[in-house]
């Protein structure tokens, strides 16, 4: 295995869709034509009329940043500016961990309801129970807030306290808990055992997440013996995307040779070719990757170099399709311009945007009926202003985005499961790596 932390590139989940951008120092512009000069005098005296002029007073900042992002979206649904809260809100999310509770939770009945407090997080500490539902947050009803407003007001700045008013089932007052905020690691990599195969799954790519990925494996290979292991599934379903060095280092776990992934930018000496090193961390045990509309960005970086390399076998519907780089420059007083510069490419030379990942053995997943209709990636090729990817239809724009809270519903895992178990075949499972050499372009 060959770490590499040569680029910080990340990913973002923004709307629908997910992004995945490097830090950059930028690259000067040429300069502009005498023309493109004139519309920008037009644009400057705009901007006076309008604060001298409009019928109240406008926000200076507002209005400039409005007209930038407005240019921005001119070109592609992925580039914008980003104030200095919002990148900070990305620094914050690429990071993995952040200042807080540690609760999950979810909004009924107008109040925050705690799913699960994680295990020796200041919640837990405080006496917070699942269950629980969060009525004040410092004195603040929490009746009309939006639960992301919710939960930003229970993050904060480490060792800050944050006084909480509790309703709980069985307790005939309101509970009042003062917690203090503490550094909050969000797992990147859920992992369990289903009875003889490891279960993977990837939530988002951020900075945890190839160790989270190589101790979940450590810890399968403890609890179940070498000779009775069937193989591993690797769960991308929902997510978003994340840090690209983090998909080559995830990808890199299960192979032992090969190109991950490669990025081509507008001049043919800016593509990019990552590889992977020796060090199969499974040991060659067989992998089935699973995917939906909801896998996106990096997570369609990892499932097409394992499809493309015959490493491992994919299943569910087709990808999200977001196959666009956006490089990340900053700018005064913390902001950020978030430009699109190049495009991911899968080991066989296929472009993923607007096409996505196809999957080996196509496995639709049911809705509930009080889902239908509700629950659906229309994928990267139905944003407006896109850009078109060098092989999309419209056909398959989209697929269902949503995997069953309980397993014995998952009929995606279930299918994977069968086939690890020998109780399903199929011809693309194993895949034949013999073939890989062939398809892969050098």
């Amino acid at each position: 295995m060959i770490r590499r932390a040569s680029l910080v590139i990340v990913g973002a989940l923004l709307g629908a869709t997910a992004m995945s951008v490097v830090y950059s120092a930028g690259v000067p512009a040429q300069a502009a034509g005498s023309s493109t000069y004139r519309e920008l005098s037009i644009f400057g005296d705009v901007f006076e009329r309008v604060r001298a002029q409009y019928v109240t007073p406008p926000d200076d900042e507002k209005l400039v940043e409005n007209a930038i992002n407005g240019m921005l979206s001119s070109l592609d649904p992925h580039s914008s500016y980003m104030n200095s809260k919002d990148a900070a809100d990305m620094r914050t999310q690429t990071k993995g961990e952040f200042g807080g509770l540690g609760i999950e939770v979810t909004m009924e009945d107008e109040l925050v309801k705690v799913i699960t407090p994680i295990d020796d997080t200041p919640a837990a500490r405080a006496g917070v129970l699942a269950g629980d539902f969060i009525s004040e947050i410092d004195g603040t009803p929490v009746r009309g807030l939006k639960l992301e407003d919710a939960v930003e007001k229970m993050r904060g700045a480490v060792k800050t306290p944050i006084k909480l008013t509790i309703l709980r089932k069985g307790a005939d007052k309101p509970i009042e808990l003062t917690v203090m905020r503490d550094i909050i690691a969000v797992r990147a990599v859920k992992s369990r055992v289903e009875g003889d195969v490891g279960y993977l799954r990837v939530i988002s790519f951020t900075e945890k997440t190839y160790d989270d990925l190589e101790k979940a494996i450590k810890k399968i290979k403890a609890d179940v013996p070498a000779d009775k292991l069937k193989g591993y599934v690797l769960d991308l379903r929902l997510n978003p995307g994340g840090l690209l060095d983090q998909a080559i280092n995830v990808s890199d776990a299960f192979l032992e040779r090969g190109e991950v992934v490669s990025t081509r930018g507008r001049n043919p000496e800016e593509t990019r070719r990552f590889n992977a090193g020796p060090g199969d961390l499974t040991d060659g045990k067989p992998v089935i990757v699973l995917v939906n509309g909801g896998s996106a960005s990096a997570s369609e970086i990892v499932a097409g170099a394992l499809q493309d390399l015959k490493r491992a076998t994919v299943v569910g519907t087709r990808s999200f399709g977001k196959g666009s780089v956006q490089t990340i420059i900053p700018m005064g007083d913390a902001g950020a311009l978030r430009l699109t510069t190049a495009l991911y490419y899968t080991p066989s030379g296929k472009s993923i945007q607007g096409t996505g990942i196809q999957p080996d053995i196509k496995v639709e997943q049911p809705l509930p009926p009080e889902l239908q209709g509700k629950v659906r990636a229309e994928g990267e090729s139905s944003l407006k202003g896109h850009i078109q990817g060098q092989s999309e239809t419209e056909e398959g724009s989209g697929s269902t985005a949503y995997v069953p809270p309980e397993a014995k519903d998952d009929i995606q895992l279930n299918y994977a499961l069968d086939l690890l178990r020998g109780v399903k075949t199929d011809p693309s499972f194993p895949p034949q790596p013999d073939k890989a050499a062939a398809a892969v372009k050098p």
